[in-house]
């Protein structure tokens, strides 16, 4: 771990520091050294930690970037770069540096960085771990049975976008955006935590399993959205305000189940998702869903598309229901809706000649995305070359929207999926803020 070993603090101490934030009237700042080693340190001693940036630890000598906390023996400390990937991509705008990420001077280590509201379309900052950095070491969490978990803590001020992870969209889509673009690479996706995007304001975790896109859509689809959201916070409001309104924004990925979860402040509240045949976007899941299911049946049935790609179906275990409602029934016919763990499918059967129950349709009339059914294994590219650089606050991406804005105080990445209480510890890290430590 980067500079040296963390010191430990009573519970004693962090339960009434918490106390006192709690009853505070005004803006509560712990700045108490004891307390931030010990939050280092519940984040650092968790197994499978990969990297934990707190924006305080940087460099010793040099350009004294951000450095992360890794485990002993660790061959790099990941510091992070500064760039503008519109210039990067598309040749225009400035270059960006760390004066390009204010720092809020306090947070749940230590210390915080801003992701701003950029007014100038040719101008998207992040900070960025580059790939000929990254590759084939641990952060780069990819290929069969891996499991993977982001935290950040976070105060959003406004958007749905990325906060943390290897998520290069790509800069291939036609699109108006990308008129006149200089590099146009493909989608470089592996894992990363967002601040919502379809369920602005909830944890949204996202994997990829080809880099590229999903289900025929143009985008990557396999993503979960946390039942509770974080609310936002005015980009001028107080500083009391500011510092009652972190959350830990988590995402988790388990290999061995294929579970995609997200997590706020320690939970991960169910989600459903109803009528997924309406929705814009995972209407695409919808369709591979009864794609998949009208393969399975004899000859070409009604609606199938035969040249639907088999390894984009989407068909969640649906082996025994956990509940069954009669909803209809008379002498020939009778409908159910049978819930299963990630979806909720409305069955209609009828009588064949020898008076059974047959199933004759099936429509799924909803999908379970928290936790979401992932049945691949996390994307692996072939070399440094095909392959995305770790980002936070912002990710490449053909649209340049604005992304998520707010302040960010914290991101942590583990080679394994975290347990439940694991998550609620890391989330209690998240208030009350600290000063930095001289």
């Amino acid at each position: 771990m980067s500079g040296g070993s963390v010191g430990r603090r009573s519970a004693v101490c962090l339960v009434a520091c918490l106390g006192a934030w709690a009853l505070g009237g005004t803006t509560a700042v712990a700045d108490d050294a004891g307390l931030r080693a010990e939050r280092v340190a519940t984040v650092v001693r968790i197994p499978g930690l990969v990297a934990f940036w707190d924006f305080v630890d940087r460099e010793p000598n040099g350009a004294k970037r951000f450095v992360a906390h890794v485990p002993a023996g660790a061959a790099s400390n990941y510091p992070l770069d500064a760039a503008n990937y519109v210039k990067d991509f598309w040749g225009v705008g400035p270059a960006a540096t760390y004066e390009d990420f204010p720092l809020l001077g306090r947070g749940p280590f230590g210390q915080a960085i801003r992701i701003r509201k950029e007014s100038d379309s040719d101008f998207r900052p992040f900070l960025f771990v580059p790939r000929s950095r990254l590759h084939d070491t641990p952060l780069d969490i990819k290929g069969a049975g891996r499991a993977v978990t982001v935290v950040v803590w976070a105060v959003r001020e406004s958007g749905n976008h990325a906060l943390a992870g290897i998520w290069h969209e790509g800069t291939d889509l036609r699109q108006h955006e990308t008129s006149g673009i200089r590099r146009v690479e493909r989608g470089q996706r592996q894992y990363a935590l967002f601040a919502g995007l379809n369920k602005e304001g909830s944890a949204c975790g996202h994997v990829s399993e080809n880099g590229a896109s999903s289900f025929l859509n143009r985008y990557a689809l396999h993503k979960c959205n946390s039942g509770d959201v974080a609310a936002a916070v005015a980009a001028d409001a107080d500083p009391h305000t500011v510092d009652r309104s972190w959350h830990a924004f988590a995402m988790t990925f388990d290999g061995a189940t294929r579970e995609l979860t997200g997590w706020l402040d320690g939970q991960a509240t169910e989600r459903w998702l109803e009528r997924p045949a309406q929705d814009k976007l995972l209407s695409f899941a919808e369709n591979a869903w009864r794609q998949g299911h009208l393969r399975s049946l004899p000859g070409t049935q009604p609606g199938e598309d035969p040249t639907f790609p088999a390894d984009q179906f989407y068909n969640p275990p649906e082996d025994v229901p956990l509940s069954v409602d009669v909803v209809a029934e008379t002498a020939d016919e009778r409908v159910e809706v049978r819930e299963y763990r990630y979806t909720r499918v409305r069955v209609t059967q009828r009588r064949d000649q020898d008076r059974q129950w047959v199933e004759s349709s099936r429509e799924l009339q909803a999908l379970k995305i928290n936790p979401w059914w992932y049945p691949h294994d996390i994307y692996e590219p072939a070399d440094d070359g095909s392959g995305g650089p770790f980002t936070i606050g912002r990710v490449i991406h053909s649209s340049r929207s604005v992304g998520f804005t707010g302040w960010i105080g914290g991101v942590s990445v583990y080679d394994r999926a975290l347990r439940a209480e694991e998550l609620t510890a890391l989330a209690r890290c998240a208030m009350p803020p600290v000063a930095p430590v001289p």
